[in-house]
């Protein structure tokens, strides 16, 4: 059975914790490991403030969109934002680069993303905006949405 939530709002900072928090709180019907919900919240708070920092370019005109598919043990993650879009996504993709030094950004955003996700598939258009896709296998074999 699959399950399902949407959420979006404002590309504010103070917005990644409730990000973070409420997607915590969907997936928990799932009972994952303490590990594993501690890796998909460090994996929101990463994807958003990229998208809020990056994307938006703190731009609190934009908007956030996260969907949270729960699906035969499977957390599926979609984190989107209608920004500036990646020039080089190869290039973004690579340990310790950034392009906002002065904010003292580590640069490991994807490096974490990838870490901690079975699957991650990043989309952007320069213009257009970027759009992640994740997806983290529950090591529970008889995690089923409720």
């Amino acid at each position: 059975m699959k399950n399902e939530m949407h959420l979006q709002f404002s590309a504010l900072s103070q917005n990644e914790s409730f990000a973070r928090v409420t997607v915590a709180s969907f997936i928990a019907q799932l009972d994952p490991t303490m590990e594993e919900l501690t890796e998909i919240k460090t994996v929101v708070s990463e994807a958003v403030t990229n998208a809020i920092i990056h994307g938006y370019e703190s731009n609190p005109e934009g908007m956030v969109y996260i969907s949270v598919v729960l699906e035969d043990g499977a957390v599926k993650l979609t984190i989107r934002d209608k920004g500036i879009g990646i020039t080089d996504l190869e290039e973004a993709r690579q340990p310790l680069f950034t392009t906002k030094p002065e904010l003292e950004r580590s640069g490991m955003g994807f490096t974490i993303m990838e870490n901690f996700m079975d699957e991650v598939e990043v989309i952007s258009g320069e213009g257009y905006g970027t759009t992640i896709h994740l997806t983290k296998y529950l090591s529970k074999s008889n995690a089923l949405c409720n």
